[in-house]
């Protein structure tokens, strides 16, 4: 295997903005992380840093999707800094807001500055390292959105600024009325959402120098699936047949590498997804400390050219040309 075909995951460290904290190459986001005791929280969080995912990927609304409410997973991370502050300052702490259940968007300058007042108190902490809109408001005018967040951050409220689902297009919007850089970018990217390759976004991260990270970078568990459970996905409705056939096609190839590399499907999976230039640092979501553990092996998983467009290939379900 030559020095030219190979792809190494990006695994030193690096930083976002001017953010004082490098950040590890893999990121802990807490979609799932409400409705547990602090006990149990806090040894998740712990055992992330301790496996370098030192970047922590929050929502205003997390807890919603699971048995909690809206602001759960931020209140429930703060109450474990109250027990344990010196986490504080071995991490970098994002959160997103802009999602209005039944709204569903809203990036107004009111409702901005109360939620990021409200992430604030859930925290626990006196400054966001990293706010990320979470989806674009259509009906709130990029300039509009620049002066609110201007605002915000030189109040020392918030300390960086991204984006989360936003075009390309929508990105240089906002990024035209704003005096600073926006710092990162978070698309859905995996194997099997692998849109952002043709849609600019990564190009895009590239061009500007804005930090990628990929949000359900194991294609939303499709890429965990067992035969079985293909099976009723497509009984469910949930992938028709050539959804089917391409997600069956995608595991084969990813199971013989895991074989090869003898780490597990979902470290190759990760691995894939951090191969590409723009360096994108993936977030994972596991509350399970063992498959944690083992999602940060992805930082050591190597791919051939060759093998990097069979996974793709696999995926797409034809040839590149």
């Amino acid at each position: 295997m030559s020095e030219r075909s190979t792809l190494t995951p990006t695994k030193t460290e690096r930083y976002i903005g001017q953010l004082p904290l490098a950040v590890g190459p893999i990121a802990y986001g807490f979609w799932r992380f409400s409705g547990s005791s602090i006990a149990v929280a806090r040894n998740k969080v712990e055992t992330a840093l301790s496996l370098g995912m030192n970047l922590f990927d929050h929502a205003d609304i997390y807890g919603v999707d699971g048995d909690g409410a809206f602001g759960d997973a931020e209140a429930l991370f703060g109450e474990v800094l109250k027990e344990a502050p010196q986490i504080r300052d071995q991490a970098l702490i994002a959160t997103k807001g802009g999602i209005v259940l039944g709204r569903p968007y809203d990036s107004s300058e009111g409702y901005l500055i109360e939620a990021v007042e409200r992430s604030l108190r859930r925290l626990n902490i006196e400054s966001i390292d990293l706010y990320q809109i979470h989806r674009p408001d259509f009906l709130t005018h990029p300039a509009q959105l620049a002066d609110t967040l201007e605002g915000l951050r030189a109040s020392g409220k918030i300390k960086e600024v991204g984006v989360s689902n936003f075009t390309v297009a929508q990105t240089r919007a906002l990024q035209a009325h704003l005096s600073f850089p926006l710092v990162t970018s978070q698309p859905e990217w995996s194997c099997w959402s692998h849109q952002a390759l043709r849609d600019g976004t990564l190009d895009y991260c590239m061009e500007a120098t804005v930090t990628p990270l990929g949000w359900s970078p194991l294609g939303g568990g499709k890429l965990a699936a067992s035969a079985e459970q293909v099976s009723a996905l497509l009984s469910d409705g949930q992938l028709n047949e050539d959804q089917a056939r391409r997600l069956s096609s995608t595991l084969v190839v990813l199971d013989r590498i895991a074989l090869e590399r003898e780490v597990s499907r979902a470290a190759v999976a990760i691995a894939w997804t951090m191969a590409h230039p723009a360096a994108v640092i993936p977030i994972i979501g596991t509350q399970n400390l063992e498959r944690m553990a083992d999602c940060a092996q992805a930082a050591d998983v190597v791919f051939t050219r060759e093998e990097w467009n069979e996974v793709l290939i696999a995926a797409q379900g034809y040839p590149l040309p």
